[in-house]
């Protein structure tokens, strides 16, 4: 579907206000900070700018925080608690936010203090990765080249990409047709074209790709226990190719 400017606009808006919270949540990732005090300053943040979040009670069973705080192994969709930040670790951060209708989703991974070459060799790749989907949104090109773009330079680092799990179309609903893999054949899907709106969203581990889910039916590990990394953002395609909707 193609938004009008009006619908862009306040996509901007709702992407601005999950890019805040990327800013508050990242400066304070310290070591011994909860990520119940992280999901705090996101709430703190939607509060402030009138908006409201598309996570909190989002699902079976609901969704209890406003952001996913997902350390090391967890890939995505840690639900936000006591874990306490240690030196050393990784984490990943994703939410988002809802403006006068209009939805904003996206996500970083950053270290915790000192960490060590690989962890933050897969922080770069992940970013990478997002930068070369984002890149293959061009007007004319199919939906697959996101996917094959991610996982081109995913797997030349000696990386790989999760399967189970993709990007999406977004807009007036979080999570809309299409999914966007983050791997497969250049292509192949839809055509892209100005006004589409897309959140690409590369999951990225140092090991193999397969997951599990764990009991609270939410939070998705890495099943050989190696680390993962998860960058995302909320993707305008444009007549010039894309704008990111979800940077400051």
């Amino acid at each position: 579907m193609r938004r009008s400017a009006s619908d862009l606009a306040k996509m901007r808006k709702a992407g601005r206000v999950v890019a805040e919270m990327h800013d508050g949540i990242r400066a304070a990732i310290r070591p011994g900070v909860t990520t119940a005090e992280l999901d705090r300053i996101g709430r703190d943040v939607i509060d402030s700018r009138g908006a409201r979040s598309n996570f909190l009670g989002y699902g079976y069973p609901p969704f209890s925080g406003v952001i996913c705080a997902s350390p090391n192994d967890v890939i995505v969709h840690g639900v936000p608690g006591a874990y306490r930040l240690e030196e050393g670790d990784i984490i990943s951060v994703d939410c988002g936010a809802i403006v006068e209708g209009w939805h904003g989703d996206a996500a970083f991974t950053a270290g915790v203090g000192a960490i060590d070459a690989e962890a933050a060799r897969l922080i770069e790749v992940t970013e990478a990765s997002l930068d070369a989907g984002i890149a293959a949104m061009q007007p004319g090109g199919r939906l697959s080249d996101i996917g094959a773009a991610i996982q081109t330079v995913a797997e030349a680092a000696g990386f790989s990409v999760v399967r189970e799990y993709t990007g999406h179309g977004i807009g007036q609903a979080m999570h809309e047709e299409p999914d966007i893999p983050n791997w497969g054949q250049p292509g192949k899907g839809r055509k892209l074209g100005p006004g589409q709106t897309y959140a690409v969203e590369p999951m990225v581990c140092a090991g193999r790709h397969h997951t599990r889910l764990l009991a609270d039916q939410w939070t998705v590990v890495t099943r050989d226990g190696r680390l993962a990394a998860h960058a995302e953002h909320t993707i305008a395609i444009t007549d010039d190719g894309s704008e990111i909707l979800t940077r400051l």
